[in-house]
């Protein structure tokens, strides 16, 4: 425990959550620009600093990894009915969208939040912090 009395472990816990906040953050603010991008994005860069400044960036490269796979995996949510034309009827109208396959979406979303997740496990399992060039080559050591 430190002197806040919250246990290390939880605090890690939420750093980590805090820095998959800021990725997922990070994309939907790139990929929205035009739109709502501007709002979240300034959110997102507060919310980087604060986790920077209270010094929690041990988790932050498999954090923002996970994060970057929340998108995805959203985006393969809304498209869950597809692929093809999608058709609603209600009792006075009928509407149909055009819908993607959900597969593809979900395979990548799967595969970055799973990174990041077992990333973030190795790292707290080995006590270590993990650089950079661990993040961009995780598969170096399974060779």
């Amino acid at each position: 425990m430190t002197g806040t009395g919250v246990p290390e472990q939880k605090r890690a816990g939420l750093a980590f959550l805090g820095w998959t906040t800021v990725g997922a953050g990070g994309v939907l603010g790139v990929l929205t620009t035009l739109t709502v991008g501007i709002f979240v994005l300034p959110a997102t860069a507060l919310l980087a600093g604060f986790l920077a400044w209270r010094r929690r960036g041990t988790l932050a490269g498999p954090g923002l990894l996970t994060g970057f796979g929340l998108v995805p995996l959203y985006v393969a949510y809304l498209n869950r009915s597809g692929p093809g034309n999608v058709c609603t009827t209600t009792a006075v109208s009928q509407s149909c969208i055009q819908e993607m396959s959900p597969w593809l979406w979900l395979g990548a979303g799967l595969c970055l939040a799973g990174a990041g997740t077992v990333l973030a496990l190795v790292s707290r399992r080995s006590g270590r912090r993990l650089t950079g060039a661990d993040t961009a080559r995780p598969c170096r050591y399974w060779w």
